[in-house]
């Protein structure tokens, strides 16, 4: 059975920082690209970044670029997302996911997906 389990999320205030991390079990994912989304209440779920197989490749979204990182070890099956500058509007749940295609922005081309954890920013 597959599994991405994330964990790191929390409560901080805005300007500081978390580590979000995603263990991923059950089956090998070689090739497939990996990626961080969020939702907040009432709002479409967004992407955050996403990185090759390799970790090559990253692309993000304009409103984490230049705070967060994404990277990964792919000898501990393990994704990362580096949080800095936290603002409040990062409030959301953040999930990762796994897409076989390789790099995507695309909440569609990503098949497995961990239960999220929650990140809370206040002013």
């Amino acid at each position: 059975q597959v599994q991405l389990v994330e964990s790191g999320g929390g409560l901080v205030q805005a300007g500081g920082s978390l580590r979000l991390s995603c263990a991923v079990s059950g089956r090998t994912f070689s090739g497939y690209g990996m990626g961080w989304f969020r939702q907040a209440p009432g709002k479409e779920r967004e992407f955050v970044a996403t990185i090759s197989w390799s970790g090559g490749s990253t692309v993000y979204a304009d409103s984490v670029k230049g705070r967060f990182t994404i990277s990964r070890d792919n000898a501990k099956n393990t994704v990362y997302l580096q949080m800095n500058s936290l603002k409040p509007e990062d409030t959301a749940i953040y999930y990762c996911a796994a897409a076989p295609w390789g790099i995507s922005m695309q909440v569609t081309l990503y098949d497995y997906w961990g239960q999220g954890t929650q990140v809370t920013v206040s002013s």
